[in-house]
């Protein structure tokens, strides 16, 4: 029996059992789809984050006070120490080497935001001007001066903030209360959305040492420093260890993590969480080989008279091997190809429904999908194959 003949008669046959059919491409189908969902639900929070932390700047580096990195706190807090603090001459000292672009001291906190009748509580930052560069925060008016001048304290207000209390868009120029303190709006920040656990549209940021004054204290809650290129960040890294170890005494008492070294953290996490769920959704599709495998075992009795007629018409034993293989190998690719569509879809919803999340498949996942798809039915399909090409012509007749 020439291959035609055979991929002709086993799609007739699949055909004329509708809906056994049906349910075996069904199955198939949600196999190939779950991988390809789930897959795009892993890899979309990984581009997520990914995305996020290339938002918040590029070849950048944390100093946080406190040595974390080893035990995941501070080593003396169970003795009552406190780690030593951050000041602002530290981040000066940083400023001297020569791999630093840029530096921003940073303090954060939460005051009570009060203009044109209206109040509420905000999350602050005091920084300096190099925060909005180091940060890759643009102003959608005005400017950012770090430093008190004879105007008064500067403020930039997030563009929430801005729409919220000057809803008439006169804003640059009015003065608002924070906390106990008067401030001059000299800015508005561009609407930016959710990043790394705040929202940018509701924060106002102020000069570093009106922080310090408005918060009463005089250490700093992290020092970003903007490294010149990526290939400069370990070395950058050693040396700002170096500086702030000789600052303070000789003791190893901060923290220094670069956005590389976050970044492969959670790329690896995520990874091997997408891997995870597709191997869990994966098992869908070894279940429906074997329901491959007892339907075509339940055909070969059904279809015994009919195996045995093409036997006794001169049909080899291979080709009756070919044909149920053949008849596989239809169900597993039409459920596969069906899943991926299927999955597509899904993973369309998905955009739709998060539109924040980049939740596209991965092309190795759809490949993998409709492959192990195929290959299932393939070797769900060698028994029941086997079974039948062993029939015996005369008996298979007799069998009513």
């Amino acid at each position: 029996m020439k291959l035609r003949d055979t991929l002709f008669l086993s799609l007739k046959t699949i055909v004329s059992y509708k809906t056994r059919s049906l349910l075996i491409v069904l199955a198939m189908a949600l196999g190939v789809a779950a991988v390809v969902v789930l897959t795009a639900l892993g890899d979309g929070a990984r581009r997520y984050v990914t995305n996020k932390f290339s938002s918040i700047g590029t070849n950048l580096i944390v100093v946080i006070p406190g040595r974390a990195e080893t035990v995941g706190s501070f080593p003396g807090a169970a003795l009552g120490q406190t780690p030593r603090d951050l000041t602002l001459e530290d981040a000066e000292a940083l400023d001297r080497l020569p791999q630093v672009r840029r530096y921003a001291p940073l303090n954060i906190g939460v005051a009570e935001l009060a203009a044109a009748s209206r109040l509420r509580e905000v999350t602050v930052l005091g920084s300096t001007a190099e925060i909005l560069p180091v940060r890759h925060i643009e102003l959608a008016q005005g400017s950012f001066l770090d430093r008190g001048t004879a105007h008064g304290a500067q403020i930039l207000l997030g563009w929430k903030l801005a729409r919220e209390f000057f809803s008439q868009g006169n804003v640059i120029g009015k003065r608002v209360r924070l906390g106990d303190r008067r401030f001059l709006v000299s800015g508005v920040l561009k609407p930016q959305g959710e990043s790394m656990g705040y929202n940018t549209d509701e924060i106002v940021i102020i000069p570093i040492d009106h922080a310090q004054e408005l918060f009463n204290t005089s250490s700093l809650f992290r020092i970003l420093v903007e490294v010149r290129s990526r290939g400069e960040l370990t070395s950058t890294k050693e040396e700002i260890r170096k500086i702030l170890r000789k600052r303070h005494d000789n003791e190893d008492d901060i923290t220094v993590i670069t956005q590389d070294a976050v970044l492969a953290t959670f790329d690896r996490i995520l990874r091997a969480l997408t891997l995870g769920v597709a191997g869990i959704a994966a098992i869908s599709l070894a279940v429906a080989g074997i329901l491959v495998m007892n339907v075509m075992l339940v055909s070969v009795s059904q279809r015994t008279s009919e195996i045995g007629l093409l036997k006794a018409i001169g049909a080899p034993s291979a080709n009756i091997h070919h044909l149920f293989l053949a008849e596989a190998l239809w169900l597993s690719f039409s459920g596969g190809v069906l899943g991926f569509a299927l999955g597509q879809f899904g993973s369309l919803l998905l955009r739709f429904a998060y539109p924040q999340l980049p939740a596209w498949p991965p092309t190795w996942a759809s490949l993998a999908g409709i492959t192990i798809a195929f290959v299932t039915g393939l070797l769900a399909s060698l028994l029941p194959a086997a079974r039948a090409a062993r029939l015996n012509p005369v008996q298979a007749l007799n069998t009513k």
